[in-house]
């Protein structure tokens, strides 16, 4: 059994668990083992991530405790685990990104990772990858979308492309209030379409995993990506936090299980 993840000292902690994630994390449909492995790893990025988003933390301070958890690498998956932690060190230190291309490469190891790891533990075809990194790119931008003005509030953080911001008349002054200007609004609008040519470069991977349950989950986590898109185009996520309530998440899962079981 993997052992826990022994933190640095003094680490800050969110609070936030595998079940307040807006995707499943470990699915009961998973063999109790995998489950426990794939936990060590979430608590690996968990820690690691709230260090680097650690509102009071200067940057080398960040850092610091960021190296610590080099020497702490959940023994499944560090190699994944390692890559997470570049860009936990970028969080550390870089709050904007000129478009797409460099969000895209910040994505890459902030979300591909995640992917990564869950394919090889279940010792799937590697050249699931590109695949596995589209939807894992796609959950992260949604994140990034759904937290907009709170990273920008809390942090000065803005993960929205410069140049797409530039080109609608917008200002990162405007995630400052709790509505979207048009200006703004037309920017997530071009940031969720992109974000929708991810999904669909996502959506034939769930037919390729040959593991059933990890195929379900796979196929729950793009349906519930394509659902909270959808809200997100709808809902504002300066006025509120949008989200996939339990129906919608258990509607999800009910659809993905039925797509998984089918399409193999």
């Amino acid at each position: 059994m993997p052992q826990p993840v022994t933190l640095p000292d003094n680490v800050y902690a969110s609070g936030k668990d595998a079940g307040q994630e807006s995707f499943p994390v470990a699915s009961w449909l998973l063999p109790p083992s995998k489950r426990a492995q794939i936990m060590a790893f979430y608590r690996f990025a968990r820690a690691a991530d709230d260090i680097a988003d650690h509102p009071a933390l200067p940057p080398d301070e960040k850092l610091r405790l960021l190296d610590q958890m080099e020497g702490r690498l959940p023994p499944a998956g560090a190699e994944h685990a390692a890559a997470l932690l570049v860009a936990f060190r970028q969080d550390a230190g870089k709050a904007r990104y000129a478009d797409w291309d460099e969000l895209m490469g910040y994505c890459r190891h902030s979300a591909a990772p995640v992917g990564r790891f869950l394919l090889d533990l279940f010792g799937e075809d590697r050249a699931l990858w590109p695949r596995s990194d589209a939807l894992c790119a796609a959950l992260q931008v949604l994140n990034h979308v759904q937290d907009c003005g709170r990273d920008y509030r809390a942090l000065d953080r803005l993960y929205l492309p410069k140049d797409w911001l530039d080109a609608e008349g917008a200002t990162p002054d405007m995630l400052a209030v709790s509505q979207t200007s048009p200006a703004l609004r037309r920017t997530l609008d071009r940031v969720l379409d992109a974000t929708a040519a991810l999904l669909a470069l996502s959506l034939p991977l769930t037919a390729d995993i040959r593991h059933r349950g990890l195929r379900i989950q796979a196929a729950t986590t793009q349906i519930g990506a394509e659902a909270l898109l959808a809200r997100l185009r709808r809902q504002d996520p300066l006025a509120r936090h949008v989200r996939l309530g339990w129906p919608m998440r258990f509607w999800c899962l009910l659809r993905g299980i039925a797509t998984g079981v089918t399409t193999r």
